[in-house]
This record gives C-alpha cells, structure tokens and sequence, in this order.
C-alpha cells in the first residue's frame, strides 16, 4: 500500500497520542515504530523529538527498501533511536527474497545490517519461522555471526495477512526447534529469543532443570526477562489509525488513542484484564503449571480458535494436559 490509510493519525494525534505514554508511569514503556514502513510516516522525527523529550525510549523497525541509508540511520541516532529492528528470512537472497516478495530486499537488509554495526547502533534481527524456513534456520545463524547484532528473535508464525499463505510448524517440530534455540542461545554471540511462542520459556525451564541450575541461577537466565510478558500482558499494540489492541497480530480493538487513554485502557478495559489473568486461560493453557511464566501465544489462540484465552496450538503439551 503506497498511500497512508486515510483515517491515519494526524501528526497532531500522534503527538497528543505520545504525551499519554507517561501515564503508565515508571518503568516507562519502550516505544517500537513499526509498520509497514515507519520511514514513510509523515512528521517521523518530530515524533520521535517528542517522545525522546517525555523520557520515552524509542527503537524502529524499518522495511529494507531504498529509503533506508546511512544517512538516514545517522539521522535516526542523532535523534536518540536507541535500537533498529530489521527483518531476515533467509540466508540467501533466493530464500529471503522468495518469503519478502521483492527482489532485492536481501540484499538491502545486510547492507542495513552492516551500516547499524558501523554506527555502533543496537540492532535486532527478527527471523520468520514456518515450515518454509525451518531448515534455513541455522545457516541463517552461521551468517548472523558475521554481523554486529545484539539480538535474533525468531518469529514464529500467526496464520494472518500474508502468513496466511504459509505453513506453521507442528507442535512436535517447534518442540524439537525450540531445543536447538536454547542450545545455541548458550554460546552465540547475541541473545536468542523467541516472539509469538512463550513455550519456549517452558523448554528452556526444563532444559535448565536438567543441568541442575536453581532458582535464582534461573532468574538470572536470558529468558527469563520475559517471564509473563505475552500479547496483552507487557505489550499493547496502536494502529496508525489509534486502534488499541494486545498486539500487532491479535486484531480486537479494546479502544482508540483518539478517545481513550492508553494507559486506562490496558490496565481497565474488560479484554485487557482478563488477558491479565493466565488462571483464566482456557484448554491446556490454563492448566498447565507454566501458565504465569508462559500463557502461550494468544495471538495464535485466537487465530486458532476465535478466543484470545483459548489453547495454544503450538504447545507440544497438548496430550498431556487435555
């Protein structure tokens, strides 16, 4: 889509938008410019002078495209943007390419990739995971090596949009995927993590059970800096035209910056609190021992069942907890 929605938020709104955030109070969110192409957004840096002057850190996710140069990576440091997020499917340009349906767009990413790690900007790199990319993934490592990257997070796939034309993984395959993340994520050089597949905290807990490390050696683990943050529980998400939602791929709208306050709305508004409370989840989901740390994916759930307190399908656990 080349144009903005037509109903996108004003650069008057966005900024009336930004002067709620601090009602969250302390600790104040991270602020994390998406899209789309965030680059496109009219009034982008006054939005980003704005927040950095209400104390709001602030990183960005731009799409690999001809817009996206050193300079204006400079430009966005010398703004204070604390991090950039991009976006790498394959290994090869044949593999990412293939999933991005642009040609080019792999190797605009690593030129991107090389300019964040000259200008010493902290980068994450978000990796797609389906059936489609699954084997890729650790040749997609073995590259990330190369680079100056502080963290990989491997996405895996919600069944929306574009994905819709794509494979998940079984349950049984991410399970055995989900093992090679926390072996890997012991020894390389950046932090691994995962997006849309809280289960992995579960592998990683049983994993570190069975290397005899306790409960404090576990708090101080990688993973667990995400315990409980799931779709709604430590994440909102705001469209360009001020819808609220839990997340970016968990599309029910609990209110609009242009009427609501942000910060009243993820701590009262009825989808909010009952994504707050995983003892409500239902299926395996609520009765699994993990439900507090993890919560499973309600993105998925909902995708999957039409219920956002609904099971997770990813989980492997399944069999056992039904």
């Amino acid at each position: 889509m080349p144009e903005p929605h037509p109903q996108e938020l004003t650069e008057q709104e966005g900024l009336q938008f930004l002067r709620q955030i601090p009602e969250f109070g302390s600790p104040m969110p991270q602020l994390i410019l998406t899209g789309g192409d965030p680059l496109l957004r009219r009034g982008l840096f006054t939005l980003i002078d704005e927040a950095r002057s209400l104390g709001i850190g602030v990183s960005i996710t731009p799409a690999a495209t001809s817009a996206l140069t050193l300079d204006v990576l400079k430009k966005l440091k010398n703004h204070g943007v604390e991090g950039i997020g991009l976006s790498l499917d394959g290994s090869t340009a044949e593999r990412h390419d293939a999933i991005r349906g642009v040609a080019g767009t792999f190797d605009r990413t690593t030129e991107a990739m090389r300019w964040a790690g000259s200008l010493d900007m902290p980068m994450q790199v978000n990796t797609l995971v389906s059936a489609e990319t699954v084997t890729d993934l650790p040749a997609i490592y073995e590259l990330l090596k190369q680079f100056r990257i502080s963290r990989w997070s491997l996405f895996f796939l919600i069944s929306v949009g574009r994905g819709k034309v794509l494979q998940p993984l079984t349950s049984e395959r991410a399970e055995v995927l989900m093992a090679w993340i926390y072996e890997i994520s012991q020894k390389a050089p950046f932090v691994v993590a995962t997006t849309e597949a809280p289960s992995y905290r579960r592998v990683a807990i049983e994993r570190m059970h069975a290397q005899g490390l306790k409960g404090e050696a576990m708090k101080r683990s990688r993973v667990a800096r995400g315990f409980g943050i799931r779709d709604g529980n430590g994440i909102v998400f705001v469209s360009s035209t001020g819808d609220i939602c839990p997340a970016g791929f968990l599309p029910q709208v609990a209110g609009n910056v242009r009427t609501d306050r942000i910060a009243a709305v993820y701590r009262n508004a009825p989808l909010f609190q009952l994504l707050h409370q995983s003892r409500l989840f239902k299926g395996k989901c609520g009765v699994c021992e993990f439900h507090s740390l993890c919560g499973g994916s309600r993105a998925r759930a909902f995708q999957a069942t039409g219920d956002a307190l609904g099971a997770d399908p990813l989980c492997s656990r399944n069999a056992v907890l039904m």
